[in-house]
């Protein structure tokens, strides 16, 4: 089968975590035998910046990286549909494309035989609906919505008459168990994401590390140089942005990670953890969380990871872990267990030859 995909980056992760997810996918596809053809906007915003920080193009890296992988820039006015969906079976426009692209693909199906999907990883479907309404997905065969509240609100608005629930999951070729010394307590992978947890990252890493006098480490982009003072005040070290496919390694170096969602995932998308979580628990590395509501029952809270109800468990959590090496490993063999069971990019290309196989009345491919 043919797969066409229109996102905003593989190549660059700076500040984007669907990039995680799609390379994922698209090493599984072409794994499995599958010709995948990826394209992103020339000058997309999350390349840009990568590019700004690198001071030079970073394809060369993404490609020795991902070998198997390979991403097609396009300028929109000179785009040749007819070209680039020449024999497609199945075309996914991610939500972060302009609307125009999202319009001309959604004509083009007109034409075509392929199944035609719109893929929604994002909080604005629930935060900024009118933002979401300028897309027009008539034409669209379904949305694939990393959580439950995310697809519901696609039908419950009308603005798709299907929609899957395609939840984010870790690519485990490269998200896996390293073994290294650990070289310091608690690392904290992720992005400042303006204020959507400024409060939480103070009350769940920042103080709790200060308090407990751990050495660790803080990776990620766009941090104000108060949140800077702040991570070196906690005896933290920020090391500024890692490339994705890195973390197993960095990981693999700490005895714990934490993961903080960012608010409009706790006061509004039950259910919905990001991809981080999927990331670290693949890698073997004990996990605590800060309050989410695993609504969709991806996990085991407890078993898989700790979770912590406010800055005060999460210290006692971070110290039980630290001095526990039975109860870390018991973390990690469980964390293990259930994403090689139900989370993996594999179990997610299931889903989508499974959901292809809907639209078309065809046998579910391999």
């Amino acid at each position: 089968m043919r797969f066409v995909i229109f996102c905003h980056s593989l190549v660059s992760d700076w500040n984007h975590g669907n990039a995680h997810f799609l390379r994922g996918v698209c090493a599984e596809l072409v794994d499995r035998g599958h010709e995948v053809s990826v394209l992103e906007p020339r000058g997309g915003w999350s390349r840009a910046n990568l590019e700004r920080q690198l001071g030079r193009d970073p394809e060369p890296e993404f490609r020795a990286a991902f070998p198997t992988l390979a991403s097609r820039e396009y300028d929109l006015d000179e785009l040749d549909l007819d070209q680039v969906l020449d024999r497609a079976d199945v075309v996914i426009v991610h939500e972060w494309s302009d609307p125009a692209l999202v319009r001309r693909v959604g004509r083009h199906r007109q034409t075509g035989s392929y199944s035609l999907l719109f893929h929604d990883t994002h909080h604005r479907a629930a935060t900024a609906p009118a933002e979401m309404e300028r897309f027009d997905l008539s034409r669209y065969d379904g949305v694939l919505a990393f959580g439950g509240v995310i697809r519901d609100i696609y039908l419950e608005r009308g603005w798709i008459e299907r929609a899957w629930t395609w939840h984010e999951a870790a690519d485990v070729r490269t998200f896996r168990p390293l073994q290294a010394e650990a070289e310091a307590d608690l690392v904290w992978i992720g992005n400042w994401g303006d204020d959507e947890r400024t409060r939480e990252l103070r009350e769940f890493v920042f103080d709790p590390v200060r308090r407990l006098r751990l050495a660790g480490t803080i990776h990620g982009v766009r941090y104000p140089w108060r949140a800077r003072l702040r991570i070196r005040a906690s005896g933290l070290r920020y090391r500024g942005w890692l490339a994705n496919h890195l973390a197993p390694q960095v990981f693999a170096r700490h005895r714990l990670t934490v993961h903080v969602p960012r608010r409009p995932y706790v006061e509004r998308l039950p259910g919905i953890p990001t991809i981080r979580p999927f990331e670290a628990l693949a890698c073997g590395i004990p996990l605590v969380c800060s309050p989410w509501d695993d609504a969709e029952g991806l996990f085991r809270p407890g078993t898989d990871f700790l979770v912590a109800r406010d800055g005060a468990e999460m210290r006692s959590r971070v110290r039980e872990l630290v001095s526990d090496a039975r109860l870390r490993s018991s973390l990690r063999e469980a964390g293990l267990d259930t994403i090689r069971a139900r989370h993996t990019c594999g179990h997610r290309v299931d889903e989508l030859l499974t959901i292809h196989s809907k639209l078309t009345g065809a046998g579910v491919a391999a």
